[in-house]
């Protein structure tokens, strides 16, 4: 019997509807012949809006944000259901989100469509140095003047992130032969990387929310860019406390940023309690 996860719903979580990696992950689940048990409360609930344990969701500081551009999400098979997975905090700020399993055999029709929609200029988000040189931009293609046309610059940015650990995205980006006529947009990220969840070998290692902020600021959606990097800190501060079984204090410095880029939208914002 396909099994679901002990998902909660919190009062905040019927805010939004499901987005896009909401729904792959119940995809996911529906496929599972064993349960898969996040660590979390006692009974093991979380969230079904925040992946969370109730006392410390984060539901009433999501914030949704417009933009121009768009990002595709190709994860791996298990990342949609690990409640550190970052695609998920893109998806819940970046309204123009679709979100994909990836497996090496086939390809979701979906996925192809998407890519062929003559709105649409894919960037395929992956470090420079494995590509060929002739495949690489660091800026978008209507910045490049001997790039730039008319067609180019009415189409709007996709950012094709793999969401997945280092191995696997090397696995996917060279197995992926529907990826190879896209330009591969390489990111020079000044700062280093600001993600505590999960141990990477390399500081300049981003975690995905990091990259497509740093995309969306390249696109000129600088409030989104701006949101997506306070909320994975208030993410992260949450899940954290939770860990480490602490109180979550919503006047510390992470809240506040958040607090006030929100003030800047009128976009869907999930209200606060009190």
């Amino acid at each position: 019997m396909p099994y679901n996860a002990a998902l909660c719903l919190s009062p905040m979580s019927i805010a939004f509807p499901p987005h896009a990696v909401s729904r792959l992950r119940t995809a996911r689940l529906l496929r599972s012949t064993r349960p898969f048990l996040a660590r979390g409360g006692p009974s093991g609930e979380r969230c079904a809006g925040c992946r969370l344990i109730l006392s410390h969701c984060m539901c009433a500081w999501r914030t949704v944000v417009a933009t121009r551009a768009g990002v595709c999400l190709l994860m791996a098979e298990h990342e949609t259901l690990k409640p550190s997975n970052t695609g998920w905090l893109i998806a819940d700020v970046v309204p123009e989100t679709r979100a994909f399993g990836w497996a090496r055999t086939t390809v979701d029709p979906e996925l192809l469509a998407l890519l062929a929609d003559p709105q649409w200029q894919p960037y395929v988000v992956f470090p420079g140095e494995f590509v060929a040189p002739e495949r690489v931009v660091s800026q978008l293609l209507t910045e490049t003047a001997d790039q730039a046309s008319e067609v180019i610059s009415n189409k709007r940015p996709l950012f094709i992130l793999l969401d997945a650990t280092w191995p696997e995205a090397r696995k996917i980006f060279k197995k992926s032969p529907y990826l190879n006529s896209f330009p591969v947009l390489s990111l020079t990220p000044d700062q280093l990387s600001r993600y505590r969840l999960r141990r990477s070998r390399r500081d300049d290692h981003l975690c995905t929310s990091e990259v497509a902020a740093l995309c969306l600021a390249l696109s000129g959606d600088d409030l989104a860019s701006q949101v997506l990097e306070a909320y994975l800190d208030v993410f992260t501060e949450h899940y954290l406390c939770a860990k480490q079984q602490l109180k979550i204090n919503e006047d510390d410095e992470v809240h506040q940023r958040l607090g006030q880029l929100r003030a800047q939208t009128d976009i869907a914002i999930a209200p606060k309690n009190g």
